[in-house]
């Protein structure tokens, strides 16, 4: 085979989408009739924020806005970028505005320019100086100021489906003016996908070197053995940082909290897997122990803080094997949040209410003085009466009878449960 001279730059660069019928995926804003396919058409561009996955579009919707609406385009990257930079554009958008011509600015991971950097394109969003699109994985909500989000519109963007990126793989075989030369018999699309973690620039990246390695072969074979070799590991989606850190723990508990150990070990794989602290896992499942199990089983709270304990001291690999037993436990435990209901109670009452007296035969009287003032008169001490009990008021008088625990029937609670009702039947109910 005579030498092949390999394009010098990147698959995904190459067939990048020129116009918005070329693009696969995102039909609820590039569909007929939908937003941005609007503003194209119409020509009436306002700044917004396109939030969604890696590898979704976001560029190359920016960059395909700029080519069909005749914008002089600039494009930023808030991790390498600052003010400096922002005004530079500024000025040229100064210099085109006077010339007729609109300036558009795309800004990749706005939600890494501090508040200072966000306060630099105000006036000139505002006044429509430039054209700003941003771009961001996480949520606006969180990491763009409120000004900014008031002068821009924010677009959500799906993840691309099994569909689209099976279409962007067979576009770029046909287009590419490498790839349309070779005869590609196989591509074993399915564990490609998987591999991509829905990215479609990393789908494109390991489909591209899996053909540089197999470009001898004819024809050429994109099995799963050869996706293998050229990828170590799984793309995991998964920003400790970000939103999707905070969509993932967020599972895990409520999966632990709705007794679903399956769903609950999924979902620490992701953690595990995305490179989180296990640290961090590990305390909030002691968190979660008292919050959610309480009571109802006890033991979980102990076997949670031994968990935090044995991860602190082995680590990664091994500890995946102490948060799974955890974990699992937690998960199948009985569940009591009357712990936690009752200290918000109580703590809503201290808040909203007068700060009441101690009741004086509750008040400590190491003094003379203080015995003679009533201090600690008239207690009662239980361990001299049956039960090692006697109906008493522990409560300022003004909150006589307030009731914050309520335990429930789940587990050893109910017991518990029992116990208070026999003892406080007079007085409480439970």
């Amino acid at each position: 085979m005579s030498k092949i001279n390999f394009p010098k730059i990147p698959l995904a660069e190459r067939v990048r989408p020129k116009t918005i019928d070329e693009f696969c995926g995102q039909k609820s804003l590039l569909g007929e009739g939908k937003p941005i396919r609007l503003m194209i058409i119409n020509d009436t561009l306002s700044s917004f924020i396109l939030w969604g996955p890696p590898g979704t579009g976001k560029t190359t919707i920016a960059k395909i806005i700029a080519e069909q609406t005749d914008s002089d385009f600039h494009q930023l990257n808030a991790v390498s970028s600052g003010v400096k930079d922002i005004r530079e554009i500024i000025e040229i958008a100064s210099a085109n505005k006077s010339q007729n011509k609109r300036t558009l600015l795309f800004i990749d991971e706005i939600h890494r320019f501090n508040k200072a950097q966000q306060d630099a394109l105000l006036h000139s969003v505002e006044s429509g100086l430039i054209i700003l699109i941003g771009a961001t994985t996480e949520n606006p909500s969180f990491e763009v100021i409120p000004a900014l989000r008031s002068r821009t519109r924010i677009y959500v963007l799906d993840e691309l489906s099994k569909e689209d990126l099976m279409m962007i793989l067979e576009s770029a075989i046909k287009k590419d003016e490498l790839l349309s030369t070779l005869q590609i018999e196989y591509v074993d699309i399915e564990f490609l996908i998987y591999l991509s973690g829905g990215d479609a620039r990393i789908l494109l990246g390991i489909f591209e070197a899996a053909i540089i390695q197999e470009i001898e072969s004819c024809p050429i074979k994109i099995t799963k053995e050869v996706l293998e070799n050229i990828v170590q590991k799984k793309n995991i989606i998964y920003d400790k940082a970000g939103e999707e850190h905070y969509n993932v723990i967020s599972a895990f508990i409520k999966s632990i909290r709705g007794s679903d150990p399956d769903a609950a070990l999924y979902w620490l794989a992701r953690m595990l897997e995305g490179g989180e602290d296990p640290l961090f896992i590990a305390r909030r499942l002691v968190v979660l122990a008292s919050e959610d199990i309480g009571n109802a089983s006890p033991n979980g709270l102990v076997l949670a803080e031994a968990a935090f304990g044995a991860v602190d001291k082995i680590g990664m690999p091994e500890a995946r094997i102490i948060l799974a037993q955890c974990t699992t436990y937690l998960a199948s435990s009985p569940k009591s949040n009357a712990a936690y209901l009752g200290i918000e109670s109580a703590l809503s009452d201290v808040k909203n209410k007068p700060l009441y007296s101690v009741p004086a035969h509750l008040r400590n009287a190491p003094t003379k003085l203080m015995k003679d003032l009533g201090y600690h008169k008239g207690y009662k001490y239980p361990h001299d009466f049956d039960n090692h009990f006697i109906l008493e008021n522990y409560l300022p008088e003004q909150l006589s009878g307030t009731q914050y625990y309520l335990p429930t029937e789940n587990g050893q609670e109910k017991s518990l449960k029992e116990r208070l009702k026999f003892l406080w039947k007079t007085k409480k109910k439970y």
